[in-house]
């Protein structure tokens, strides 16, 4: 891939959600691959932390937003001051838990958010000519959730599978990827969608499941693990994906959807005996190992989707994408930038964080412990 072409010049790219897991990352590897400028919009709910980009924010080439991508006002100041090559859409609520618990600000920012920030764009691009019309692309960046749950020897998920969403969450960003396909078939808005799978890596908030294990872990806490721990994943380090979505702006052919897996199909249960064998090796000085020993199985969550499973060949194919790291390079990355940044983890997990976690598990019965 080439980072000249991607810069494009000067003209910065428009990044909703920066400050959250993924949307972080992103940031960090576009302005450190030297791709351009960056803006970003983040309202800074509780999973958006600004510590994620300390080490950025005194960038000439990077400024930050704090607003909402439903402020129809604000958005379209940021564009026509801005002028940015591209919309990179992250901002959304995300956690499947949350959704069940209370569905409604999935609608408002998954839904309503995307709506706002596609009229904003369209009326931005109704105003460009010229070279800047010809670049300008939107981003929608989105989950492989929508299209359901699979069999286990169902094929894994393409692009053309359609769509079952099963959770609040799946349904909203569904209903997110249907309004920005019908932007680019009706107003001609040069949008595009990928679908990805489970990210890992530095920067995810503990309330995912690779970090909170991490978490709990290190404090000798129970792992909670859902059922039978038999739901499959798979699993993407996450700059890998951020990768992926670079390619996809540069070479990526309008109106297109692409799906973007790491090819590392796990068990949740699985990913927790590798985790946790990780941290007997790297954390030897703590007190609660063997980690496993903390495994809790507890009550499964509503209508929780037994395996996802991406086929990323048109991604590979068309755009020359294939993913770095695998499952145990990435995981070993992920748990050694835990251990070093014991401080991110404790600024993060805030007194709200630890009552969200006390309501989510504190009512689910035990489950068998001699599985």
């Amino acid at each position: 891939m080439s980072d000249k072409t991607l810069s494009g010049g000067a003209a910065p790219v428009l990044v909703t959600g920066g400050a959250g897991f993924i949307g972080s990352n992103f940031v960090l590897d576009w302005l450190g691959s030297g791709c351009g400028p960056v803006i970003n919009l983040d309202k800074l709910t509780y999973a958006g932390n600004l510590e994620n980009l300390a080490s950025v924010e005194a960038r000439a080439d990077y400024t930050f937003v704090h607003g909402d991508i439903r402020d129809r006002a604000l958005v379209d100041r940021l564009l026509r001051e801005h002028r940015p090559r591209a919309v990179v859409h992250f901002a959304a609520e995300s956690h499947v838990d949350r959704s069940i618990a209370g569905p409604e600000a999935f609608l408002r920012t998954n839904i309503d958010g995307t709506f706002a920030m596609l009229e904003a764009a369209r009326e931005y691009y109704g105003t460009l000519t010229g070279e800047e019309r010809e670049r300008f692309r939107f981003l929608h960046v989105s989950t492989d959730e929508v299209y359901g749950t699979l069999a286990p020897d169902d094929p894994a998920f393409h692009e053309d599978t359609p769509y079952a969403p099963n959770s609040p969450y799946a349904a909203s960003k569904a209903a997110s990827d249907h309004l920005v396909r019908a932007w680019v078939h009706t107003y001609g808005l040069p949008a595009l969608i990928t679908n990805c799978s489970n990210n890992y890596g530095p920067y995810q908030f503990p309330e995912k499941l690779i970090p909170l294990m991490i978490a709990n872990a290190l404090k000798g806490k129970a792992l909670p693990v859902y059922g039978d721990g038999q739901q499959v994943r798979d699993w993407l380090y996450v700059v890998d994906h951020c990768r992926a979505l670079r390619a996809v702006l540069e070479l990526g052919r309008v109106g297109e959807t692409y799906n973007v897996g790491g090819g590392n199909q796990r068990s949740n249960l699985d990913v927790v005996k590798t985790l946790c064998a990780l941290l007997d090796e790297l954390a030897p000085g703590s007190k609660f190992a063997p980690h496993f020993g903390l495994v809790q199985f507890v009550t499964d969550r509503p209508g929780h989707d037994r395996r996802y499973a991406i086929d990323a060949r048109k991604l590979e194919g068309e755009l020359g994408w294939r993913a770095e790291e695998s499952f145990e390079t990435g995981l070993r990355k992920t748990v050694e930038w835990y251990l070093g940044n014991a401080a991110w983890v404790e600024h993060v997990t805030s007194g709200a964080y630890q009552q969200w976690v006390a309501e989510n598990y504190a009512g689910r019965a035990a489950a068998e412990a001699s599985r």
